[in-house]
């Protein structure tokens, strides 16, 4: 007699992200914290240059995001930039690549989650003592751990809910900066710096660029998109185009109605304050709160993806793989994920090593860049490619030049947690590899 479980069909992912769902969730990975502090350290650089830097950033990181664009539209499965350089320079670079984005991404949303808790400080002080912290940080979490593990289609809408409601305060800071500049006939402005040099631009550059990133996050679960290899480059141009338009807007109205906006500690408060008294300081911290939770969203929803893909690909421990057999969802690295957020959250006052983070990032852009021209001449009638980048060659090379540029202005003073990565993605791949050896034996 044939056995029930025989009889069941495999449990798979649900391809339940639409396109518009997509365009959200690359909005909603980009735009989180920095965004309301951004803005005064960009303007302490280079001053009243930062509206134009932000527009010279936007088209830097339109050249890495074009790359991916063209080498997502080759793939259907989850995984994102570790899938591509898996596929392109073999397992050793896909999972160097893996640990990098991992590492790299878990800290950030633990970081909003404190701000969540710092934010939330101004309606209710007692937020940052131990025990209620704790109970916050604990049901901030544990709740988008629930809905994502009930299926990715609530995990989408509560995206796009987030996505939608973190960008309505960020128009009324945009609408009222305008009006108080209108007031004023344009002519109120923030001291400019002096003839910003190369290396003030460069720092500045390097900071605008990591606030257009995380866009890498959306691609991770593309098991899970409709119709990933047409909406994947869709989505990632139409999120960069909002993410430029909102960007510098937001350092022109910071420049051009704060006296002194380099030193502001919370720029947008100031202008809606400026504008409009304490109520409109108070909507922008409801907004932070709002844009800190809707980023925490975005990463439980799509980072438990990538540890999913290593274990699909035998590059990971097979539990990481599982799928829940009721919701189809990969509950095993949805729990893994939000368990580190919530640890990294709950150590308090954590500051993430800043060359981690930044050589993380500048090292699979590069690496995505570069899978380009590999993956081309790994089908060269370009069959696998919905989205044909003009010039890709030529822009994957400057791509990867941009990301060497930027890494030049890193501080590698402080690269232990770098060097402890790459040595456990190294001891990653040589565990499975000396694991796949007894079994070709075998066969």
């Amino acid at each position: 007699m044939e056995s029930a479980a025989a009889a069941q069909p495999p449990r798979q992912l649900i391809r339940a992200i639409g396109r518009w769902s997509l365009v959200a969730l690359v909005v909603n990975s980009i735009i989180g914290s920095g965004v309301f502090g951004l803005p005064s350290t960009v303007a302490a650089l280079i001053g009243n240059f930062s509206p134009y830097a932000v527009l010279a950033a936007g088209a830097g990181m339109s050249v890495i995001i074009a790359c991916f664009a063209e080498v997502a539209s080759r793939f259907h499965q989850a995984g994102g930039p570790y899938l591509y350089a898996r596929v392109a320079f073999g397992r050793l670079m896909g999972i160097q690549t893996a640990w990098m984005l991992w590492l790299g991404q878990v800290a950030a949303p633990a970081a909003n989650a404190n701000l969540f808790v710092i934010y939330l400080g101004e309606f209710f002080p007692h937020a940052k003592d131990p025990l209620p912290r704790a109970i916050i940080l604990t049901a901030l979490v544990g709740l988008l751990t629930f809905i994502n593990i009930r299926g990715v289609r609530a995990g989408a809408h509560v995206s796009n809910f987030f996505t939608a409601a973190k960008l309505v305060p960020l128009f009324a800071v945009i609408v009222l900066g305008l009006f108080v500049l209108q007031q004023h006939h344009w002519t109120i402005a923030s001291p400019a710096v002096a003839s910003p040099n190369t290396s003030q631009w460069l720092k500045a550059m390097l900071l605008l660029v990591f606030a257009y990133g995380g866009f890498e996050t959306a691609l991770a679960p593309m098991s899970e998109a409709k119709d990933p290899r047409r909406d994947a480059p869709f989505a990632l141009f139409m999120a960069l185009l909002a993410c430029t338009v909102i960007y510098a807007l937001i350092q022109w109205v910071v420049v051009g109605v704060l006296p002194d906006a380099a030193h502001s500690q919370r720029p947008l408060a100031d202008v809606a304050r400026l504008a409009v008294g304490p109520v409109g300081a108070a909507l922008v911290a409801i907004g932070a709160l709002i844009s800190f939770y809707g980023y925490l969203s975005a990463k439980i929803l799509a980072m438990p993806r990538v540890p999913f893909a290593l274990a699909e690909q035998g590059d990971f421990p097979k539990v990481f793989a599982t799928i829940h057999r009721r919701f189809h969802t990969p509950y095993v690295s949805i729990l893994v994920f939000a368990a580190m957020v919530w640890g990294l959250a709950l150590l308090g006052d954590f500051k993430w090593n800043v060359t981690l983070s930044a050589v993380a990032r500048l090292l699979y852009y590069a690496v995505g860049c570069a899978a380009l021209p590999i993956l081309r001449r790994k089908n060269p009638e370009g069959a696998n490619a919905m989205f044909q980048l003009p010039a890709g060659n030529f822009l994957a090379v400057l791509g990867v030049i941009l990301c060497l540029i930027l890494a030049t202005r890193v501080d590698f003073g402080q690269s232990l947690i770098l060097i402890a990565t790459i040595a456990l993605a190294l001891l990653n791949w040589a565990v499975v590899r000396n694991h796949e050896r007894p079994s070709r034996s075998r066969s």
